[in-house]
């Protein structure tokens, strides 16, 4: 008389492990080991743990989180398409990556680059197993570069966690290893005010009301334009047009290039900029700064000894992120913390900083340091060196979720960027289980994948007026012939 045992293994189409233990334990082929775990739907649950149950309760209990419409070992890239979404004023494009099983990843391009960084990809992913995620960015990585370049690469590792999350049925940030917590301190930008009732007003709001614990101010030198004796060598550059990028204009010049020097009356006006600030949210709360305008190490020293005093949390990318000598001059001369990154292509050049001492913290964006993975390899190599990690990001809450979750298995981060806390419609353009925000801080979602849901009507109501298209098939991108080995 066969054992309850060896029933459910018949029911299943399957033979007793005792008779045959290699089929089951040591299977060597592969279809069969596949079969054995899609037929028994297990999910990792040992036979020992069943034996002696009801066969219901047995299924029910094996299958309760299982994905039934996905077998992960079979996924393959079939399409991908793209949407440009306003973000206020700012364009974010947003990818879709669909598959064989009728499941689809969402990425997103960094914030102000083109949806063409992600695109001209397709042709090198069709057909591969979204699921190997690491394989498909180290085939594609030679196509991304420092600042909004890399924004399609990163647009692509970013859905492929969503798909393999989906096909797992996990959270993505399992995926990387587990988390260190269960929410994620977030920064804000403190709003301007148009007068200083209207500021405090809205300070108050930021903290009181939104809940934010950690903050940031912009302090340049666009504000000294047109206040005589503040600045040198403004009568040749105009330093009101830090945001341009014409060749040979000031926005388009770097830092040590300009000869902009500020003198101790300009001085004086940023300093009581920051003092205005300090006074009305206190010294408990964290206050970090950023833009100060292009001018060389030597006028970032003066600028970071005149701020000490107030204690800001650091002073965010003085000069650019490549003169690594400069950036170890002004970090030694300072007592103020210093952060560079934001528009830092993979890992390499942040060791590069990180081992020469050169800043006292790192702050990729993940939608142009690589995505997921690769910045939780930032991470994990800064924290060796004891160096802390802030994350940028001024984009979608589909980036915002990627963060979230590589926040969150990064043990030595700090504070996200939040940088649409004033866009109304921010948080409905997704859908999500939880609230993706309380009090200042994002919850971690438990979701699959990123754990989202789209919100087709209000993306297509914020769709990029210049740009309609929303997911359009894209056979246009499934074919490239270039030969795109980097040796011989």
């Amino acid at each position: 008389m066969k054992t309850p045992s060896q029933k459910f293994l018949d029911r299943l189409g399957l033979k007793d492990p005792e008779q045959d233990p290699i089929e089951i334990h040591h299977a060597q082929n592969e279809n069969g080991r596949r079969a054995f775990f899609k037929k028994a739907g297990l999910g990792g649950v040992m036979l020992g743990s069943f034996m002696f149950s009801p066969i219901e309760d047995t299924l029910a209990q094996a299958t309760s989180k299982v994905n039934k419409n996905s077998s992960p070992a079979d996924l393959k890239i079939t399409d991908m398409r793209y949407a440009v979404v306003m973000n206020g004023h700012g364009r974010c494009p947003i990818i879709r990556i669909d598959t064989n099983q009728g499941i689809s990843g969402y990425g997103e391009v960094r914030d102000g680059a083109s949806w063409r960084y992600a695109m001209f990809l397709k042709s090198r992913i069709l057909g591969m197993n979204p699921c190997n995620v690491d394989l498909i960015f180290k085939r594609i990585k030679q196509f991304g570069f420092h600042a909004r370049q890399g924004g399609g690469v990163c647009a692509v590792e970013m859905a492929l966690w969503d798909l393999a999350g989906k096909a797992y049925n996990v959270p993505a940030y399992q995926l990387l290893g587990g988390k260190f917590r269960d929410k994620v301190r977030l920064y804000a930008d403190t709003p301007e005010g148009k007068d200083e009732a209207d500021f405090t007003a809205k300070v108050n709001r930021r903290m009181d009301v939104e809940g934010y614990t950690f903050l940031k101010m912009d302090f340049g030198i666009e504000l000294l334009k047109g206040i005589p004796g503040t600045t040198v060598n403004s009568n040749f550059w105009d330093i009101g047009r830090q945001w341009t990028n014409e060749p040979m204009t000031y926005g388009g010049t770097e830092h040590p290039f300009t000869q902009v020097q500020i003198t101790d009356k300009g001085l004086d006006i940023l300093v009581q900029r920051i003092a205005k600030v300090r006074e009305k949210i206190g010294y408990e709360v964290p206050l970090a700064s950023d833009h100060y305008g292009h001018f060389d190490h030597n006028n970032a020293i003066r600028l970071g000894r005149a701020v000490e005093k107030y204690r800001l949390a650091w002073l965010e990318d003085l000069i650019p992120w490549k003169f690594t000598d400069h950036w170890k001059m002004i970090s030694d001369a300072i007592e103020t913390p210093t952060l560079t990154g934001e528009d830092i292509y993979l890992k390499e050049e942040f060791i590069k900083l990180i081992d020469a001492r050169a800043v006292d913290m790192v702050h990729p964006d993940l939608a142009t340091s690589g995505g997921l993975l690769e910045t939780k390899k930032i991470g994990d190599y800064a924290e060796e060196k004891g160096v802390a990690m802030a994350l940028h990001f001024a984009g979608t809450p589909i980036s915002f979720l990627a963060n979230v979750h590589c926040a969150a298995a990064t043990q030595n981060f700090v504070a996200l960027e939040h940088h649409s806390v004033d866009v109304d419609y921010w948080t409905s353009l997704v859908k999500t289980k939880v609230p993706m925000i309380e009090k200042g801080f994002a919850i971690v979602p438990e979701a699959p994948g990123l754990g989202f849901e789209l919100n087709e009507d209000v993306v297509k109501k914020h769709l990029d007026p210049e740009n309609k298209t929303y997911f359009a098939p894209s056979s246009e991108w499934d074919v490239d012939r270039s030969w795109d080995r980097l040796w011989s």
